[in-house]
């Protein structure tokens, strides 16, 4: 089964018969199998299943953490197996933007320290890091924040910063991982909308979710079921 975006842009994402086989002793674990999916420019596709459906595992290997078994992966039009680690690095803090359930800010350092930090591996002059890192922390409504530490913050806060860390790189992708995980409804209504925003100004979101509310937030809703696509939903009025 192939799933492809259809808001007329350029293919972004593009699987082919994509297969992560875990092998533990001796027995193999199937965590996806023969995936085809296409996700172009600009579209918000959420990924929906039952927990160890296989989900957080297709994330992994968008966001090139992991690698597959088998099958083709394309990241902007470009094969991505193959690539030694280093380029592999390069891609990812340049191309994708993580969002993760449990936000993984550094505790010792500052917010701004915090989206600070991937783009001090991109040899990045420090002007340009300042005007990228106070943007980005405008844009989620943490400016005010700045210098204070992740333990300061509130759950829904911390995500906000997170955020702000994926947007500052200006990635290809934003890849959230059950952003919403971790907090309670209100801040994670309140993620939801952020997303929403950053997509109507022309982010490219993946997002992981076992909320069906969540889910149904994205234009387009890919339901997995032991490691495969089993169902597309196209949304024609997106969840606010």
């Amino acid at each position: 089964m192939t799933t492809n975006g259809n808001n007329g842009n350029h293919t972004l994402l593009k699987l082919e018969g994509l297969t992560k086989v875990f092998l533990t002793d001796e027995v193999e674990t199937h965590a996806l199998s023969g995936i085809h999916l296409n996700i172009a420019k600009g579209e918000y596709v959420s990924i929906a299943g039952p927990s160890g459906c296989g989900k957080s595992t297709l994330l992994s290997i968008l966001g090139l953490l992991d690698t597959a078994t088998d099958g083709t992966y394309y990241l902007n039009q470009r094969p991505v197996h193959g690539l030694s680690l280093t380029e592999r690095a390069r891609i990812r803090n340049r191309e994708i933007g993580f969002i993760f359930q449990s936000f993984n800010l550094i505790g010792d350092l500052t917010v701004y320290e915090n989206v600070e930090l991937p783009l001090t591996y991109r040899d990045m002059p420090a002007g340009e890091r300042k005007q990228r890192v106070t943007e980005a922390l405008e844009k989620v409504g943490m400016g005010h924040r700045a210098k204070h530490l992740p333990s300061q913050l509130s759950g829904g806060q911390q995500q906000r910063v997170a955020v702000a860390r994926a947007l500052a790189g200006s990635p290809s992708v934003l890849l959230a991982d059950e952003p919403t995980g971790n907090l309670d409804s209100k801040n994670g209504d309140a993620v939801m909308d952020l997303l929403h925003q950053l997509h109507k100004a022309g982010s490219t979101i993946v997002m992981v979710t076992h909320d069906t509310r969540f889910a149904r937030h994205a234009q387009r809703i890919i339901h997995l079921f032991d490691g495969r696509i089993v169902e597309e939903q196209v949304e024609s009025d997106p969840t606010r």
